[in-house]
């Protein structure tokens, strides 16, 4: 934990809880004070957090649309899994590019599950590689390399004539793309404070779903105009600008602090620096007197106007987009970074349950695309291709008011409570607006689910697959919000841990998905998911 984050913080409290707003009068009342930076930002001008709103917002703006590439190249790989029923024979709709593909190399569909498979055990395993050197080298580098990567796979895809192409482009395309959750949110925990980032992740929530429901229709109409090669020819395109613009505007937004720092945690031994607060021998009967003397006393507080050293040199363009930092930590601690997600998984509660909410929210979806590019193609609906991928747009249209609606009740609503609680913050402050959009997910899902199970008109069904999507789309930037804000030193492991429980319940699912509702019906798949 930097030095400066440190302060209007007692050790005493739980993770994440901080003091961001200031009183104007002494008796604790709701009167509305002074938004207190949290974290600390120092007086060096360099530091992310002393940006200018216009390069956090560019910043932030490139490593959002990096996470749309990711996941519209990962969905134009997903394949749409076969249903059997008694009732009809066997389907095999796949993505617009997987039906070329099969016509024209000769790839059967088997091969094609086989070859998703396996980018998805490479997408689970990942984060966990590639994090580190986020960690260790900073976060342009890892940019630069994965889009640089990703824009060699798709050329590869474009040119793809075997069954080892096949298999390669997916593993790679998957173990490359696997960071793309965690770095974002490592990107916004480094350049916005607390009470900004729920908007800021509002707003990744919103680009991650629109890559995820455009790029099928998209892929669809460009196979139909220009072939299932041009998909990839298209996505080189934009991968190449995304590169380009990494490497002349992203800057790096890792901070290294100068003072009694070892691997982001202050060191107290022999530095008369570092000041008392970090002591553990504060007992939790001391707590409301911390928050009383911390709440009264606004001396020394700095708030939306953090004091810049002027003495300090800024670096210049060139300095500022160096290739990447100098290491950070010696091999161990890049080993350490490896496993311990796992570690974190399993022995902090909270970050197993957000990342059970966060498998939970992919479930809903997953079971959702599946059934409708299934049977959708049945009748009475017989939907083609393009019509199918026009069905991704209510899930787009939901995403998008839910996150117009969390993106200022979010940061708003912990202002409110933490005026309450004598401008003291807890993250899980924030949990609260998932509670009014959770009815939403089953809703919409009963509405999906028994109108296409009816096979009542396709409007009914859009409409549930929106509201569905409306509901969810709060509870994944809330969730990811809590996890930067309450584990701010470990961010990165912590997300690597959720985005690896994401991915096994996405994985499960796919391949699951259609045996499951074989065996008990889709009524039944759709009552126990919701439960």
């Amino acid at each position: 934990m930097p030095l400066q984050n440190t302060m209007n913080r007692d050790p005493a409290w739980p993770p994440g809880t901080v003091r961001i707003e200031t009183l104007q009068r002494g008796d604790f009342t709701d009167s509305r004070g002074d938004i207190i930076l949290q974290p600390r930002p120092s007086s060096d001008p360099n530091e992310p957090l002393n940006w200018s709103s216009m390069r956090k917002h560019l910043n932030f703006f490139l490593a959002s649309f990096y996470s749309c590439m990711i996941w519209a190249l990962y969905v134009s790989n997903l394949p749409v899994k076969t249903v059997h029923d008694i009732n009809f024979s066997r389907i095999d709709a796949a993505t617009p590019t997987w039906t070329d593909m099969n016509i024209e190399l000769g790839f059967s569909y088997a091969i094609l599950d086989d070859s998703y498979a396996a980018g998805c055990g490479a997408l689970c395993i990942g984060a966990f590689f590639m994090i580190p050197f986020a960690l260790a080298f900073g976060r342009r580098p890892v940019y630069l390399v994965s889009t640089a990567a990703q824009f060699a796979i798709c050329i590869w895809s474009a040119k793809m004539q075997t069954i080892t192409d096949l298999m390669l482009v997916n593993i790679l395309s998957c173990f490359f793309g696997a960071l793309s959750e965690v770095i974002v949110q490592m990107t916004v925990a480094d350049v916005y404070f607390v009470h900004q980032r729920g908007l800021m992740n509002s707003i990744y929530v919103w680009f991650m779903n629109g890559g995820a429901n455009l790029a099928p229709l998209a892929a669809g109409y460009v196979t139909v105009a220009q072939g299932w090669r041009m998909v990839w020819w298209w996505m080189a395109i934009f991968f190449d600008i995304c590169f380009l613009a990494f490497l002349f505007l992203y800057e790096e937004s890792m901070y290294k602090v100068s003072v009694g720092v070892i691997d982001g945690i202050p060191s107290s031994v022999g530095d008369p620096e570092i000041p008392a607060i970090y002591s553990t021998e504060k007992s939790q009967e001391q707590l409301p007197e911390s928050i009383e003397k911390l709440a009264l006393d606004d001396a020394n507080v700095e708030t939306t106007s953090p004091q810049i050293d002027d003495t300090i040199p800024k670096k210049t363009y060139l300095q500022r987009l160096v290739p990447f930092s100098q290491p950070q930590g010696s091999p161990g601690y890049f080993i350490r970074h490896c496993y311990q997600p796992f570690l974190i998984l399993f022995t902090i509660p909270s970050v197993f349950f957000m990342a059970l909410i966060y498998g939970a929210i992919t479930a809903c979806t997953t079971i959702m695309i599946t059934t409708l590019s299934s049977y959708m193609a049945l009748p009475p609906y017989n939907f083609d291709s393009a019509q199918i991928g026009l069905m991704s747009l209510p899930s787009f249209i939901g995403t998008s008011l839910g996150v117009l609606i969390t993106e200022p009740v979010s940061d708003w609503a912990i202002l409110f409570l933490a005026r309450r609680n004598k401008g003291i913050y807890e993250p899980e402050m924030r949990l609260w607006v998932i509670a009014g959009f959770i009815p939403l997910v089953p809703a919409g899902i009963l509405m999906f689910g028994m109108g296409l199970k009816r096979g009542s008109p396709w409007p009914l069904l859009a409409v549930g697959y929106a509201l569905c999507s409306f509901g969810t789309a709060p509870a994944s930037s809330v969730s990811l919000t809590y996890i930067t804000d309450a584990y701010g030193e470990i961010v990165a492991d912590a997300l690597v841990a959720v985005s690896f429980v994401r991915n096994l319940f996405a994985i499960a699912l796919v391949f699951s998905l259609a045996p499951w509702i074989e065996t008990v019906g889709l009524e039944n798949v759709l009552l126990l998911s919701l439960s």
